[in-house]
This record gives structure tokens, C-alpha cells and sequence, in this order.
């Protein structure tokens, strides 16, 4: 049975976080900024990281499982919450 193989275009575009997590560069962001808001091009500097709603499709692609931003930040909420709890 053969392999299974990575998305090679995906993994051009976008990194894949320690935790887990898909990180790309929002599209739009590379030129024609001279329209755009200032707001607008300061935005495009900061990292974006993908839903939950792409996240089965990505995993299936990179045959890999992977979290997105909000399970990422439920899991660190929760751990603030158990830490809290200990030293309660």
C-alpha cells in the first residue's frame, strides 16, 4: 500500500504550530496597498491561524490531526482554570 502524502501547495502556504495549529499570511497582503486602510495593511502583519471550520478538510490534506485556534484557546483557558484550582 503506498503512503500517504502531504498537501505540498498547503505546506508552501502555511506552518504547522508545535501545538498543532495551521498558521498563514492572509491573502490580499503582498501588493495594490496604496488603496487600502492603514488599519487594514497593519492587519495583514499579524499572523492568522485557521477555524475550526477548515480544520477537517486541512487534516485530510496534511494527514495529520491538528486544532484550531479556538480549541487552542479553550485548552489554555482550561488549563489556567486547573492551575487556579491547585493553588486554591
Amino acid at each position: 500500500m503506498p503512503k500517504n502524502k502531504s498537501h505540498k501547495g498547503l505546506l508552501k502556504r502555511a506552518k504547522i504550530t508545535k501545538s498543532g495549529r495551521v498558521r498563514f499570511r492572509k491573502p490580499g497582503s503582498r501588493h495594490l496597498k496604496s488603496n487600502k486602510a492603514g488599519s487594514t495593511t497593519r492587519s495583514y502583519r499579524l499572523p492568522q491561524y485557521a477555524r475550526a471550520g477548515d480544520m477537517k478538510r486541512l487534516g485530510t490534506l496534511l494527514f495529520r490531526p491538528l486544532k484550531s485556534q479556538d480549541q487552542h484557546e479553550s485548552e489554555l483557558r482550561e488549563k489556567e482554570r486547573l492551575a487556579q484550582k491547585e493553588s486554591a
